[in-house]
């Protein structure tokens, strides 16, 4: 067993909540380090403003002219460009991509039924089914922030069986985004049936970020109070190096 796969050291109660004979700086990098990868995994601020933008513009136009074409044509346009300036600076685009095909599929519905508000629909049962699979699999016990973090952390799905505290606390994740989405849901979608296009739209915008923050901060809560990851990367890194020691030696 390694350094890592033992279980977290008890807490002192007369500390502040770190393990007993914990350093605090390293305490604080490690939480440091769970705050980076969480914002490399969902996109940081910058993802946060290309998720928005195109529904902001969209249901600005909306709001002034009543043209659906102009509105959608326009939150197309700006999706595509976030990407274009993504890829001229070589940044990361999966976070840019992602977002121009739901504003694609948002305009392409919303053309067919000639509906306006049905440029949200698509996005909105993303997110239901988003929130149905949080909560499913951590149901089935492989919670899915677990798999979308474990190569963030570099410990892949170790945390399945070698690191209970850390799966427990991806699962407590999971469960957080699953029924902060499934809120979310339950506001805009009678609001799809009851309210206008505008309506819906700025209801939709202003909740795009704080249920995001929300979500994002508890699971670094939920993982700061967690076991280290186990570097798997690094165990097979040394693994190889005491192989190749081993021939050597021959």
């Amino acid at each position: 067993m390694t350094s890592t796969d033992k279980p977290a050291a008890t807490t002192d109660p007369s500390t502040s909540g770190a393990p007993e004979g914990a350093d605090p700086q390293t305490d604080a990098d490690a939480k440091a380090v769970t705050e980076a990868a969480l914002f490399e995994a969902f996109g940081g601020v910058r993802g946060m403003v290309e998720t928005v933008v195109p529904g902001l513009l969209f249901v600005t136009i909306f709001t002034i002219n009543k043209d659906l074409h102009v509105s959608a044509i326009a939150a197309l346009a700006v999706s595509l460009l976030l990407v274009a300036v993504r890829l001229i600076r070589r940044d990361t685009v999966k976070h840019a991509f992602s977002g121009v095909f739901g504003v694609a599929f948002g305009v392409v519905f919303a053309m067919m039924t000639g509906n306006a508000k049905d440029f949200y629909l698509p996005g909105m049962l993303y997110t239901l089914g988003l929130a149905v699979a949080y909560i499913g699999t951590s149901v089935a016990g492989v919670p899915l922030i677990g798999l979308i973090l474990g190569p963030v952390f570099k410990e892949n799905l170790s945390w399945r069986t070698r690191n209970p505290g850390r799966k427990a606390a991806y699962t407590k994740a999971s469960y957080a985004w699953g029924f902060i989405l499934l809120a979310k849901c339950a506001i805009l979608f009678p609001l799809y049936w009851w309210a206008d296009t505008t309506q819906l739209g700025w209801v939709l915008v202003s909740l795009k970020i704080p249920p995001f923050l929300l979500a994002v901060y508890l699971t670094w809560v939920f993982l700061a109070k967690a076991p280290a990851p186990i570097d798997v990367f690094a165990e097979m890194e040394a693994e190889e190096e005491a192989k190749a020691a081993s021939r050597e030696q021959r």
